[in-house]
């Protein structure tokens, strides 16, 4: 058996880490800050005390990390010692354009990857029903799927090298559209003076209904900007979005206005609040474009 290893035990890297260990494979894990594995640790699994060290012990790596740069960071360390054949299977939401370049970077060391991001939230990782979207040869990609498939619903090959964040960023567009719908249409509601549980209810249920509705709802009735995905994370997406599609000239003036609340949001000190906290920002203040 291959050992796994996993870095990254963020809100989706720990939960998503911890399905492969209760699915009982033997696991090694990594984080920048040892705290975050102790969980893991008590339940079982093996902790490297470098990524140099995981990279060696396992064939097959996962990272969920932040950003591209987090990414080459890990992917420097983790093929110091590695094996030659080694697969590293990237969960993470980095540059398109990054991830084939990493692609052709690994394979000329001797190394194979597979770009697969992942939608799904929070929720969808601590239930195990994350999508994860793959880029990368078919075969190579069939490899991992066992793995995968303990935290994920659906595990799909959505093209060649970088085509898995290139499906992600069409993901981010669609999720930040409808965030701006979710909150313009509930601070639209208050503002009008109609009972905002009763408006949140109603439109969930009907042609407004959404993901944004049925998830961020609720935290826009509590007023709870407690992150599971944090502005200042939605923006660094959004930004690979726009990098995305000047390459294929593409149009998304939508993508770039919810950028631009968002950064309001940031300019205001509330970057590691919840991406829903942008009703905050439409109900209390209004926004003049």
């Amino acid at each position: 058996m291959v050992q796994v290893g996993f870095v990254g035990m963020g809100v989706m890297g720990a939960p998503m880490a911890g399905h492969i260990l209760d699915a009982g494979v033997p696991l090694v894990v990594y984080n920048r800050t040892r705290e975050k594995t102790k969980d893991l640790s008590q339940r079982g699994a093996a902790v490297a005390e470098t990524l140099a060290e995981l990279g060696n012990r396992c064939g097959l790596v996962f990272l969920c990390v932040n950003r591209t740069e987090d990414v080459r960071e890990c992917l420097a360390e983790l093929t110091r010692d590695a094996a030659a054949g080694t697969l590293f299977v990237d969960h993470s939401t980095i540059s398109p354009r990054a991830a084939i370049e990493i692609h052709e970077e690994l394979k000329a060391q001797g190394f194979r990857f597979v770009d697969a991001p992942i939608t799904g939230g929070s929720m969808g990782a601590q239930v195990g029903a994350l999508t994860v979207f793959c880029g990368g040869e078919p075969r190579v990609i069939a490899e991992a799927k066992p793995t995968m498939a303990h935290y994920s619903k659906r595990i799909e090959r959505v093209g060649g090298p970088g085509a898995g964040q290139r499906m992600k960023m069409a993901n981010q567009i669609a999720v930040g559209g409808a965030l701006l719908a979710l909150c313009e249409s509930l601070a639209f509601a208050e503002k009008a003076g109609l009972d905002l549980m009763q408006a949140r209810d109603l439109l969930a249920g009907g042609a407004a209904g959404s993901w944004a509705f049925e998830n961020y709802g609720p935290k826009i009735l509590a007023r709870d900007w407690s992150p599971g995905f944090s502005i200042h994370n939605q923006l660094k997406d959004l930004g690979y979005c726009e990098e995305a599609a000047a390459e294929v000239d593409a149009a998304i003036p939508g993508t770039l206005l919810v950028s631009r609340l968002l950064e309001t949001m940031v300019a205001e000190g509330h970057g590691e609040w919840a991406t829903a906290a942008l009703f905050e920002l439409l109900a209390e203040k209004g926004f003049d474009d």
